[in-house]
């Protein structure tokens, strides 16, 4: 059934905490919900989709409709072979779902740890971290198409899937409603240790079980990223950039220290966004209500009745800094809305 709440305030629905509000929320749970509202002819007018509201910030009121998943379910479709396949709802708490996932001791989930938002949103971004992406464990994303109100499943290899984006940033964007994701595990070990100081941290709780995994991600990320119900944050604010080897190839004459990584693309590397940022001065650094995080120069927070515009001249200000100073481009991984 679907609840749907008039000038809803929308502070508790995203984690930078801005206050703002919409012209309708609408909490669906079922395809027949989606059909509901179809019928009624929501999506013909302004609508979202908003569910943790993690990577989401809002420049002012929404005028116009978003829709909430409520549902929570998680359950098994089939296993065997040494893999199970897993049925998670758009509205499951990511970090639920890779409790669970420990839990029963299916591999493949556990450096996704603690990464804020719903399951529903790990396709559209291909949220990624310790050298392992969404993309990676998931087999087929559900969708219901808001132009003719049919349901559709749409196969991993025709998702578009790239760095931090998806088909659902894409061409799918405002063309469909994530419903929910199916997830192919791994019932045998198969840790994946390789990326930055995640072995050492791992091997100091005891070795690589999915719980030490899972602990040393978390405890990682909680070392580095405020919470946002004690400071407003979307997480990272900024991609790592991507750029041509000649851009490193000039960067590293005049900054050796400048850390570089493998992008998986020929003639491309990927560069840190928050050494880059810190290296232009920013880490810790104010504007108004809005600052850089004094720990990870990634994050831009709240630092207390900041509104959407303060984070974006903020960011703006960040962007152009890095830009004059390095000759690259910051892009966003937020959604403004």
């Amino acid at each position: 059934m679907v609840e749907k709440q008039y000038n809803a305030n929308l502070r508790d629905y995203n984690t930078f905490g801005i206050d703002a509000s919409c012209r309708c929320m609408c909490r669906y749970e079922t395809h027949r919900d989606l059909s509901e509202l179809y019928a009624e002819g929501i999506f013909e007018g302004k609508w979202n989709v908003i569910s943790g509201g993690s990577n989401i910030l809002f420049n002012g009121d929404y005028d116009g409709t978003l829709v909430h998943p409520a549902s929570g379910e998680i359950v098994t479709l089939t296993s065997g072979s040494g893999t199970v396949k897993l049925r998670a709802d758009a509205g499951v708490v990511w970090d639920d779902f890779v409790e669970y996932c420990v839990r029963h001791g299916y591999w493949g989930a556990e450096n996704l740890s603690y990464i804020p938002g719903y399951v529903g949103a790990s396709p559209v971004q291909n949220i990624g971290a310790y050298g392992v992406e969404a993309k990676d464990i998931i087999d087929s994303v559900e969708l219901f198409c808001v132009e003719n109100g049919t349901k559709l499943i749409l196969a991993a290899g025709h998702c578009g899937f790239g760095y931090r984006t998806s088909i659902f940033k894409t061409t799918l964007k405002g063309k469909v409603i994530i419903t929910a994701a199916n997830f192919v595990l791994k019932t045998e070990p198969d840790p994946r240790l390789g990326y930055g100081d995640l072995r050492d941290a791992v091997d100091r709780l005891g070795g690589a079980s999915l719980e030490n995994i899972r602990k040393a991600v978390t405890d990682i990320r909680k070392s580095k990223l405020p919470e946002p119900s004690e400071l407003g944050n979307a997480g990272s604010f900024f991609k790592n950039p991507v750029v041509g080897e000649d851009i490193v190839e000039r960067l590293k004459k005049e900054y050796p220290e400048m850390p570089v990584y493998p992008s998986g693309d020929p003639g491309k590397v990927k560069l840190a966004a928050g050494w880059l940022i810190d290296a232009a001065g920013w880490k810790g650094r104010k504007l108004g209500l809005a600052g850089v995080h004094e720990k990870q120069a990634l994050v831009l927070v709240n630092l207390g009745g900041a509104t959407g515009r303060d984070i974006i001249e903020l960011a703006k200000a960040v962007t152009d800094n890095v830009a004059s100073k390095f000759g690259v481009e910051l892009e966003s991984e937020v959604n403004i809305f």
